[in-house]
């Protein structure tokens, strides 16, 4: 696993080449000190990828990760930041990272980070996850016309992927078979431009549309 690390403070970034560096069969292969630095090092040495600091000077981590994901779609990007705020969180996820975890995470946590990125896998350490459910509560009003060619029915499954709900209790809820929750759940993502459910959440949220349908 080749990692890319993106962090302003140099005892920050020196500290984490240190400590990614030890993980078994990895290798940092650079060290960026804002977030234009790290999109051209990506370019240069190709990670598999990048830990992003998200508040850097010239480029901030969002619209670096933003670029790195537009740019380099196969590099992957785990956020490692000291804000845990909805606003933080939504805008990495929404920029492309595929992960989000907090400068209060252990060594083990970050490589399982680093790892479940490479592997396809959204990763949230727990109090990040509580921020973004808490953010996503029923709200009192929601767009008078859905955005995105969504069906009303696609937006009562997004509804409940904001709430936290898994395939099987949407199914149980809208009493309509898995498989049909599935198709639902694979058109939101295409139409919404998610990769994931975390993604398709912040989508809601960002558009109000969460809340029980």
């Amino acid at each position: 696993m080749k990692v890319l690390v993106a962090d302003d403070q140099r005892v920050v970034r020196d500290g984490l080449v240190t400590i990614v560096g030890g993980f078994p069969d990895t290798e940092v292969v650079g060290a960026a000190g804002d977030g234009a630095e790290a999109v051209d090092m990506v370019a240069e040495h190709a990670p598999d990828v990048v830990l992003m600091d998200l508040r850097m000077p010239r480029l901030d981590g969002v619209e670096a990760t933003r670029e790195i994901r537009r740019r380099f779609p196969a590099v992957q990007v785990v956020v490692l930041t000291t804000y845990a705020d909805d606003d933080s969180i939504i805008a990495a996820l929404s920029a492309g990272a595929a992960g989000y975890i907090t400068k209060d995470a252990g060594r083990d946590d970050i490589r399982r980070a680093l790892e479940a990125a490479v592997a396809g896998q959204a990763v949230l350490d727990p109090a990040v996850q509580a921020t973004l459910l808490k953010s996503v509560r029923p709200r009192p009003e929601r767009p008078a016309s859905l955005p995105d060619g969504l069906t009303d029915r696609e937006a009562e499954v997004l509804v409940l992927i904001a709430a936290g709900r898994t395939n099987s209790e949407i199914a149980a809820q809208l009493y309509v078979a898995e498989t049909t929750v599935k198709t639902h759940v694979n058109r939101i993502f295409a139409k919404t431009g998610s990769r994931d459910r975390t993604q398709a959440a912040a989508y809601a949220h960002r558009l109000g549309l969460t809340g029980e349908p």
